[in-house]
């Protein structure tokens, strides 16, 4: 018992540095006013940027349930391949995540201007030109191709786990392709797919370097607005903190939906 104690000290040391000190200096400029006096203002202020959060919670989902309907069918279709070959497939999704996020963003500006490589495709068959930079649409693609890799990865992992076996017994008993697929194949990869939710939801409503390149002025998602609060010309700790405790709010209210949902899927299976 002594010896798990001093095991698991380190961690918590730095869980407490880390995670627990860091939020507490949040919560406190959240609720306090330039003068270090106790106040709700902060809070109560955020209601006018409400439109922000509705954009920033509407895109994220978007970009979430394309995520999961691009990762399904690729996250079995890896999990049934042969080992040798599941290696060299997984190391091709990871490939794009071994550049840089700002040149990978970079890369779809260069795709998506008016006068960029789309377009200009485009163009030679008399097509265009296409205003599709500076779009909510542009933001979503943004999103999708940065965190499509860890929706992908949770749900191969728990499809691994399914065996074949499972499948073949509900095509025997009769069960057509779309009932092994709804009462078998998805219930199965319940914690894949919550996994994947919360990892790809999480950063996308929290996202504010891919809004600014992709999405324009016009479409400020929560993330800009904490950034402008901490870097831009306001420079308010305290209107900042209270945007992310707001958020952190949020973002775990949206990660307990999917552990309850995750949760009721696995009792049904059983």
């Amino acid at each position: 018992m002594i010896k798990s104690k001093a095991a698991a000290s380190p961690y918590l040391v730095w869980m407490v540095i880390f995670i627990v000190a860091p939020l507490l200096i949040v919560a406190y400029y959240a609720f306090t006013d330039a003068s270090g006096n106790f106040t709700l203002e902060n809070i109560m202020a955020i209601g006018r940027y409400s439109s922000v959060f509705a954009r920033s919670l509407l895109l994220a989902a978007e970009a979430t349930v394309i995520c999961l309907v691009l990762a399904f069918p690729v996250g079995y279709f890896l999990s049934r391949l042969r080992a040798s070959k599941q290696h060299i497939m997984l190391m091709l999704v990871m490939l794009p995540m071994w550049m840089n996020f700002l040149l990978r963003t970079y890369a779809w500006m260069s795709l998506l201007e008016n006068n960029g490589i789309i377009n200009t495709v485009l163009g030679f068959f008399g097509l265009g030109p296409f205003r599709m930079i500076n779009t909510a649409g542009a933001v979503v693609l943004g999103m999708v191709y940065n965190y499509l890799p860890y929706m992908i990865l949770p749900l191969y992992t728990a499809m691994t786990k399914i065996d074949n076996s499972i499948i073949e017994a509900a095509q025997d008993l009769g069960a057509s392709t779309l009932g092994t697929f709804t009462k078998v194949l998805l219930p199965l990869s319940g914690p894949g797919i919550a996994t994947g939710i919360t990892m790809v939801f999480v950063p996308s409503v929290s996202t504010f370097i891919i809004s600014r390149m992709l999405g324009g002025g016009s479409n400020l998602l929560i993330g800009d607005l904490i950034e402008l609060q901490f870097l831009g010309n306001s420079y308010n700790f305290n209107m900042g903190s209270a945007m992310s405790l707001v958020l952190m709010v949020i973002v775990l209210l949206c990660m307990s939906f999917t552990s309850s949902f995750d949760e009721q899927e696995m009792e049904g299976v059983m």
